[in-house]
């Protein structure tokens, strides 16, 4: 260096040396104090509260949800209202790190909801009707229930700053599947859903994993109405495109197609448990049977899923990272 002696400029980079040093290990501190023990991220790309929501001293918003079974709206925490989501989408003595996983979806599913939809029913935020929101059952709370939900407390997924579709279903079958195609999503398929695989629980119910059920004609006939495809009888049924995971987009009924997972809601999700589809037989008389496997739409994460990775000793964070890919675990409060 110009001016410099050697013996100098030999002290100065050293000098320089440790300054970078400790500076690194400064970075690398306040980097930790980001995240916290579980991998959540404090600082990442966190979502704002939906404004029309009210939030506590605590930090914690209120909604005022809509109680069907009461015919009443009641203001509560929303951590109050998670509790009896997971109560109501999980059984209680589940796998803790799975039931903390659903309680990380279920506030971020009535977040997004708040922030982007209104509810059904007058002066509410969102209700305890599954045809706008999930499941809701209180009195299955327990104190695994509570646990799952106190240590999750404000911890959301974020995608680029706002709410993911946090969506989520019972068992995949092996595989999950885009919205695309499974969902009748007619926009673009969100960068964070992607087809992997599922390790769904060996414990599931057998006629969940595999099922056969057998629908009369005016039932095929009604349900094919109900998602827009008339027909006078029913001579053949078959799966038309299928996704990348194998599940049927759309079924053709004596060769016209029609929505599969229009068909599905139509007919009952119950009954016709997933998209899924192995077999389809025709008989005579126009009755149809179908076998396939699986419970639920197939997209975002698999319950059983969530169950099996919990049991082989992954966190809650991982679950959701596994079935959501790229996406934010953050604290919002």
């Amino acid at each position: 260096m110009f001016g410099m002696r050697r013996s100098d400029e030999v002290k100065f980079v050293s000098k320089a040396k440790r300054i970078f040093v400790l500076l690194a290990l400064v970075m690398l501190s306040l980097s930790s104090c980001l995240s916290d023990e579980a991998g959540v991220q404090r600082g990442a790309a966190a979502p704002a509260i939906p404004e029309k929501l009210t939030v506590g001293e605590d930090g914690v918003p209120s909604l005022r949800v809509y109680d069907v079974s009461a015919d009443e709206v009641e203001e509560m925490p929303l951590e109050t209202y998670v509790m009896g989501v997971v109560a109501g989408e999980m059984k209680n003595d589940w796998p803790i790190e799975a039931l903390k996983a659903q309680a990380i979806l279920a506030r971020t599913f009535v977040l997004k909801f708040c922030d982007t939809k209104s509810s059904m029913y007058d002066g509410a935020d969102i209700s305890t009707d599954v045809r706008e929101a999930q499941a809701y059952a209180p009195e299955n709370i327990n104190d695994r229930v509570r646990q799952a939900v106190e240590e999750t407390t404000g911890t959301v997924l974020g995608a680029d700053g706002e709410y993911p579709y946090a969506w989520f279903f019972a068992h995949a079958g092996g595989t999950t599947e885009l919205p695309s195609v499974a969902l009748d999503y007619d926009e673009a398929d969100p960068g964070y859903l992607s087809v992997v695989e599922s390790p769904d629980s060996d414990d599931a119910p057998a006629d969940v994993k595999q099922w056969t059920v057998r629908f009369s004609e005016e039932e095929v006939r009604t349900a094919a109405a109900g998602a827009g495809l008339k027909v006078d009888a029913v001579e053949s049924v078959a799966v038309g495109e299928r996704g990348q995971s194998g599940r049927a987009k759309t079924l053709l009924i004596n060769g016209s197609a029609v929505s599969a997972p229009s068909f599905r809601i139509q007919i009952g999700a119950d009954r016709l448990k997933s998209t899924l589809i192995d077999a389809i037989d025709v008989d005579d008389a126009g009755n149809v049977t179908f076998s396939g496997r699986g419970y639920g739409h197939g997209v975002g994460m698999s319950q059983w899923g969530a169950y099996a990775l919990a049991e082989q000793g992954h966190s809650a964070e991982e679950i959701v990272e596994h079935y959501f890919t790229g996406v934010d675990v953050v604290k919002l409060y």
